[in-house]
């Protein structure tokens, strides 16, 4: 059995930007669920701020078992409305769609394939998808805990499970 985890690199899920209210307490609660179910040695793919988010997540809760596992960090679009990080996009809702549709199908050619100038130009966090693609090959459960937009960003919590 392998694991494989998707979350996203969000900042806010680090202690120093925490507030009064915390405001991805969802999505927090997701990210450790699925951490949660990582085995003791865990592969992290994430780049930059992600590899310190993904860091957090992994020390934040108790892990067991030898299975391999992998915490991949990433996200969608970053303009999905005028108030998001990087305004309004009009091609930002049709490309989370079709990353969602790869996402949960999974579909590892269309991982693998991502249009990476499209993902930097809608401000996504892709680079480390494309190696699900690889990982994801066969058959697996897919489990999606979360799939929300807050603050005109689209992030995931996926776990998939092949083996």
């Amino acid at each position: 059995m392998t694991r494989v985890v998707l979350v996203p690199g969000v900042l806010a899920l680090l202690p120093e930007h925490a507030g009064l209210a915390d405001p991805v307490a969802e999505l927090r609660a997701a990210c450790l669920a699925a951490v949660a179910t990582l085995g003791v040695d865990v592969e992290v793919l994430a780049s930059g701020s992600g590899a310190r988010v993904a860091r957090h997540l992994l020390d934040q809760v108790p892990r067991s078992g030898d299975h391999p596992s992998y915490l991949v960090v990433g996200n969608g679009s970053a303009m999905r409305t005028e108030k998001a990080p990087g305004h309004l996009d009009e091609r930002a809702a049709d490309f989370d769609a079709r990353l969602h549709a790869a996402l949960v199908e999974p579909d590892p050619v269309a991982l693998t394939h991502l249009d990476q100038g499209l993902a930097t130009d809608l401000w996504a966090d892709t680079g480390q998808l494309g190696r699900l693609g690889e990982l994801l090959a066969g058959d697996c459960d897919v489990q999606v805990t979360y799939a929300d937009a807050p603050y005109g960003v689209q992030y995931w919590v996926v776990t998939w499970t092949t083996g």
